[in-house]
């Protein structure tokens, strides 16, 4: 296994999959990537699955991006369409969670940063600085709007910033991210590849039979400080 720091990178999303923070966990340093191109379209920027007494459902920030800019907006450019989500996302939570047996920690988390922060940036990177502290994770943490100034696309990109941090090693997604890299790029700038294997643990769940793949929310709601042992390996 190649040695030297180890990098990993990913956009800023809203309460991400227990699959984000085992990849951040096992990264020396980790990189938001908040001056990107926002996505067009469905994504899980700005929404993600949590699991009701009615079933899953996805739990979605309205967002909105400056005129003219759709599709060219970075994800700092991203403002909230309006301020009635805040409630109705307290509400859906409150609901779907209050029995869980971690409800009262985990809430203590969640509703500060829902209630005071004003752009979709500073909502996601909080609510994942937050769930990382309460994990135990330790990674260096930076933005990618705070390290460079200018950077290619792709894995040029990656290039990029394992260069300006001194990172020997990047860490990818073990999904979409085999087919996103461009491996001889990588090998050319002497950057070693690694992908990180996560498997969605199953947990003690409420509503009926486990759900997996959802928001970071439902396993910390239910497991607590033990959801450190399905994330960081």
């Amino acid at each position: 296994m190649a040695s030297g720091t180890t990098l990993a990178i990913h956009q800023p999303n809203y309460i991400p999959w227990p699959g984000y923070f085992h990849k951040l966990a096992a990264a020396d340093v980790f990189v938001y990537l908040d001056a990107v191109q926002y996505p067009r379209g469905q994504s899980f920027a700005a929404r993600n699955r949590i699991k009701t007494p009615n079933g899953v459902v996805f739990l979605t920030v309205p967002v909105s991006v400056p005129k003219g800019r759709k599709g060219k907006a970075s994800y700092l450019e991203v403002e909230f369409a309006d301020a009635r989500w805040r409630e109705r996302h307290l509400k859906t939570i409150e609901q779907s969670y209050r029995r869980a047996p971690h409800f009262e920690e985990v809430y203590a988390l969640y509703r500060p940063e829902v209630e005071s922060r004003e752009t979709l940036v500073e909502l996601n990177v909080g609510l994942i600085e937050a769930f990382s502290v309460f994990l135990g994770i330790e990674t260096r943490r930076v933005r990618l709007s705070q390290t460079l100034e200018s950077f290619g696309e792709r894995t040029q990109l990656i290039v990029d910033v394992c260069r300006a941090l001194d990172a020997e090693v990047y860490l990818s997604g073990g999904g979409g991210g085999r087919e996103y890299n461009d491996e001889a790029l990588l090998e050319a700038h002497g950057i070693a590849l690694r992908y990180d294997e996560f498997a969605y643990p199953e947990y003690p769940q409420l509503w009926g039979a486990f759900e997996p793949n959802l928001s970071i929310v439902d396993l910390l709601f239910n497991c607590g400080p033990a959801s450190r042992e399905h994330v960081v390996a």
